[in-house]
C-alpha cells in the first residue's frame, strides 16, 4: 500500500513538472500579447481651462529639459494673451481610433462647451505611427487659422520626425510656432524640407506591429512548451 502511494505521489510530481512549464509559457505569452499601452480618451486625465498642465507625455518621448522649456513658453503665452496650448503624446490609439477622432473627443472632454474651448489649442501625436492632429477653439482660430494649424501638425511637427524621430526638436518647433502665431506675430512658417527627406511614412502600422509580435510570441511559446517538459522529464528520469 505504501509503495502504491509513493508511486502515485511520484507520478503526480512528474505530471506537475511536465505541465507547469507549459502553463507558465502560455500565461507569459498572454501577458506579452496584450496591446502595448493603447490609450482611449476615457483614460486621459480630466483637464479644464486654466489648468497649468501644458504637456501630457504619455508616449515618453520628450526630455525633461525640452518639456520644461515648452511648459515655460506656453505658460508665458497664456499669461500674456489668454490663449492656451496643450500637447499630448500617446503610445498608441485604441483600435478604430484615429488621430483626428481622438483629438476631437479629447478636446470635447477637456472643454465641453464652446466657451471653455474658445481659446484652446490641442495637438496630439501617436508615437507608434507618428500620426498627429490638431484642434482649436473659435477664439484661437482668429489668429491660428485652419491652414496654419494644419501646417503645424503636418509640417512643423512631422518634418523632424521623418528625419529620425527627433521628438524634442519637433515639439520645440511646434511650441515656438504656436507661440509666435497666437501672440499676434508673423507666422514663421514650417521648417525647410530637404529634398532627400522621404515624404511618405515609413512607420509600420499598429496591425503590422501586432502581427509580428504575435508571431514571435507563438514561436517562443512553442519552443518553451516543447523543450521545457522534455528537459524536466529527463531530469526526473535521471534522478
Amino acid at each position: 500500500m505504501i509503495q502504491l502511494f509513493n508511486k502515485i505521489l511520484n507520478w503526480k510530481k512528474r505530471f506537475v513538472a511536465l505541465i507547469l512549464p507549459t502553463v507558465l509559457a502560455v500565461f507569459i505569452a498572454q501577458l506579452w500579447a496584450t496591446p502595448a499601452q493603447a490609450t482611449g480618451v476615457y483614460q486621459m486625465p480630466n483637464l479644464t481651462s486654466g489648468d497649468p498642465t501644458r504637456i501630457v507625455d504619455d508616449g515618453d518621448v520628450l526630455s525633461f529639459s525640452t518639456e520644461r522649456q515648452i511648459n515655460q513658453e506656453l505658460s508665458q503665452l497664456t499669461e500674456k494673451t489668454g490663449y492656451e496650448v496643450r500637447l499630448v503624446t500617446l503610445r498608441r490609439f485604441d483600435y478604430g481610433e484615429t488621430a483626428d477622432s481622438f483629438t476631437e473627443a479629447l478636446f470635447n472632454k477637456w472643454f465641453p462647451t464652446p466657451e471653455a474651448g474658445e481659446n484652446q489649442t490641442l495637438l496630439v501625436l501617436d508615437v507608434l505611427t507618428n500620426n498627429s492632429a490638431i484642434r482649436s477653439g473659435e477664439g484661437a482660430k482668429s489668429l491660428l487659422t485652419d491652414e496654419i494649424a494644419e501646417s503645424v501638425a503636418t509640417e512643423t511637427l512631422q518634418v523632424p520626425l521623418r528625419d529620425g524621430n527627433k521628438y524634442n526638436e519637433a515639439f520645440k518647433g511646434v511650441s515656438d510656432r504656436l507661440v509666435a502665431v497666437l501672440s499676434g506675430n508673423p507666422d514663421p512658417g514650417p521648417p525647410s524640407v530637404n529634398e532627400q527627406v522621404q515624404i511618405e511614412g515609413t512607420f509600420k502600422s499598429a496591425e503590422e506591429t501586432d502581427d509580428q509580435t504575435a508571431t514571435i510570441i507563438v514561436v517562443i511559446v512553442l519552443v518553451v512548451a516543447t523543450v521545457a517538459p522534455m528537459a524536466t522529464y529527463f531530469y526526473f528520469q535521471r534522478s
